[in-house]
């Protein structure tokens, strides 16, 4: 019979995620995460299997924690979407701004280093991003019926900038780019959005 297992797991996942964040995927060994989490390497083989799938387990949970983030900052009603989208695109910018560490975003970071080799890893960014897709058309939609935004504009379409302006934003900020010209990008941004 199994023994039950005596570690915290959100407390040892969020610490592999924080180690993954930092190094990045290459530059992480299991080592760095046995340290980082106070458990053996046999624990961390037998409760998550190996470095790749405890990295795609980390990487699944920040996916989803950001389209869940992205979805409470955006819903409401058609009244207010205007706001709720600029409150999200500006928000953006001023949480990059304040990453001092310059870790980034790990959406980005996982999607830059891996994707390219790593079929889980691109199957499940690119459905992150076809979820924040969605959301900022849900959004701007409803900032159109409310007449806040031109309706006569594919609001898929204004979403698809939205979403490359604010991953845009990550990466600049992960390039050393100033508080000021992060929240330039974002209100430049904004304001392209079609008056009604």
């Amino acid at each position: 019979m199994a023994r039950p297992r005596s570690f915290d797991q959100d407390a040892v996942l969020r610490a592999a995620r924080d180690q993954f964040w930092s190094t990045g995927y290459a530059g992480t060994k299991i080592d760095d995460i046995a340290a980082a989490t106070g458990l053996g390497k046999g624990s961390l083989y037998g409760a998550f299997g190996d470095k790749h799938a405890l990295f795609l387990r980390v990487f699944d949970d920040y996916c989803t924690e950001s389209a869940e983030s992205t979805r409470r900052a955006l819903e409401g009603p058609d009244t207010g979407a205007l706001q709720r989208i600029r409150g999200y695109v500006l928000g953006i910018a001023e949480s990059t701004a304040a990453d001092r560490d310059r870790r980034g975003c790990l959406l980005a970071k996982g999607t830059a280093e891996c994707a390219e080799h790593d079929e889980a890893v691109a199957t499940r960014a690119q459905r992150v991003f076809h979820e924040l897709q969605e959301q900022l058309t849900t959004a701007i939609a409803a900032a159109q019926r409310a007449g806040d935004i031109a309706g006569d504009q594919d609001p898929a379409h204004l979403a698809s900038l939205l979403l490359a302006v604010t991953r845009g934003i990550e990466a600049l900020g992960k390039g050393g780019s100033t508080p000021a010209e992060l929240r330039t990008v974002a209100e430049t941004a904004l304001a392209v959005l079609p008056q009604p």
